[in-house]
């Protein structure tokens, strides 16, 4: 899958309920079912250049809604953030097992919050 194809197949999948109904259809059917313009021309009774028209308008719907809401690039960062934490949260692992057993209590709590936090991200 081509980086476009990915982009607007999660664009879609974000915004695509926003769409008109054939545009969704038309997106639908190019970027997850991979028909050509002619199949989708054939499938939906309209002129190749009335898909290619239809997909064009529907790619600027989904890159205008993007540009207004940025729910993919929240997405995106969330994703970033959990796994920068989850690289910290491995990297104290072996920092703990030389604490003193006096800290290593109090570390290891401060350590399972930090997972806890970590999971709560995720599922964000």
């Amino acid at each position: 899958m081509s980086q476009k194809e990915m982009k607007y197949s999660v664009l879609f999948d974000y915004y695509g309920a926003l769409l008109s109904e054939n545009q969704r259809n038309v997106i639908d059917l190019y970027y997850n079912e991979d028909f050509s313009l002619s199949e989708i021309a054939d499938e939906i009774s309209i002129t190749r250049q009335g898909v290619h028209d239809a997909l064009h308008r529907a790619e600027s719907a989904l890159d205008e809604f993007e540009h207004q809401l940025g729910l993919v690039k929240i997405q995106e960062k969330k994703c970033a953030i959990a796994e920068k934490m989850m690289q910290i949260s491995t990297s104290l692992d072996p920092i703990f097992e030389h604490l003193p057993a006096a800290q290593k209590q109090d570390a290891e709590i401060c350590l399972c919050r930090f997972r806890e936090l970590i999971g709560e991200l995720e599922k964000l």
